[in-house]
């Protein structure tokens, strides 16, 4: 069986193809992949379990700190998964196992798969995310950032969303994605301040430490936020990016990667290791996995690229 090479499909590219319909045959498609070798583009795909799976859903997670981070992750999600339900919002879409064929076995298989990027709050009126997650301010006339798209209680199936939860963005403030030296971020404005949640905090000089110990916080395959912990630093050497072993999958991206120790954003999480694999005899997909110290590992973009925040802070 020929090899099929995973990408999750760009920005720019979903949204000419979104209202036909391909978006869920594009990322069916992904599921036998590779992200150095694409069917669209390969920059768009951090994923892939190294050891065992650290990722929780928030109610899972004992960590105060990361929690409160978590409240000020956004989804970026199409308005067409949107629904009026009377004075708020109704989100819909297909379960992880009916959007990519998933093993009945795969954790968060029956979780809904709505986010097709994930986004952290800098200041009242600004996310970061991934440059590749947005190409042009058009882009926000169709999508809308969304918080506590999460299971803070328990596994729901449903999510309803009050007008405090949902914001569009209006304008972009700085944008990277380069080819050549693979800096890739995103700096977009709202369209108004953020209520009932605090802006993160950010490195804004120097290099995260060798010895760092690192949480991811975003939407795997668009699903509910998840905090994936317990991340080693690889390799700390490239000055735009840095590699680590994080629990992710596409649609992390533009994910925090937090320092577990001091919760100081160190960067954007951007590209990453294959995610699934067809299993022949379970006739599914199932996780890549590796070994602790296996695979390509997970790239991140430092936050300290990002000159708007670097002059706002300094």
């Amino acid at each position: 069986m020929p090899t099929v090479y995973l990408t999750y499909p760009s920005e720019m590219v979903v949204g000419v193809f979104m209202h036909l319909k391909l978006a869920s045959l594009i990322l069916t498609l992904a599921c036998f992949s590779n992200s150095h070798a694409s069917l669209i583009s390969n920059q768009s795909n951090p994923e892939v379990i190294y050891g065992t799976d650290d990722r929780l859903d928030v109610f899972e997670s004992s960590d105060s700190l990361m929690k409160k981070i978590a409240k000020s992750t956004a989804a970026l999600v199409y308005n067409d998964n949107l629904s009026q339900d009377g004075d708020n919002l109704l989100l819909s879409d297909k379960t992880l196992q009916e959007f990519g064929g998933l093993c009945t076995s795969e954790r968060f298989v029956k979780q809904m798969t709505a986010a097709r990027c994930s986004g952290f709050l800098v200041s009242p009126d600004t996310i970061v995310t991934a440059g590749h997650c947005i190409y042009s301010v058009n882009s926000c006339d169709y999508q809308s950032w969304i918080f506590d798209y999460a299971n803070t209680t328990e596994e729901k199936e449903s999510f309803t969303f009050n007008k405090d939860q949902v914001y569009h963005c209006v304008k972009i403030l700085e944008r990277q994605k380069d080819e050549e030296n693979m800096n890739d971020f995103a700096v977009l404005k709202l369209d108004r301040p953020v209520t009932g949640r605090a802006p993160l905090k950010y490195r804004t000089a120097g290099k995260i430490p060798d010895d760092a110990v690192l949480t991811v916080i975003g939407h795997p395959s668009g699903t509910p936020v998840k905090i994936s912990s317990a991340a080693d630093l690889r390799d700390n050497s490239n000055p735009i990016y840095f590699v680590t072993n994080a629990d992710t999958f596409g649609r992390n991206s533009g994910s925090a990667v937090v320092n577990s120790r001091t919760g100081i954003i160190e960067g954007i999480l951007v590209r990453g290791d294959q995610d699934f694999t067809h299993s022949e005899t379970a006739a599914c997909n199932v996780s890549v996995k590796h070994d602790i110290d296996g695979g390509r590992g997970e790239e991140v973009t430092r936050i300290t690229n990002i000159k708007f925040l670097t002059k706002k802070r300094n």
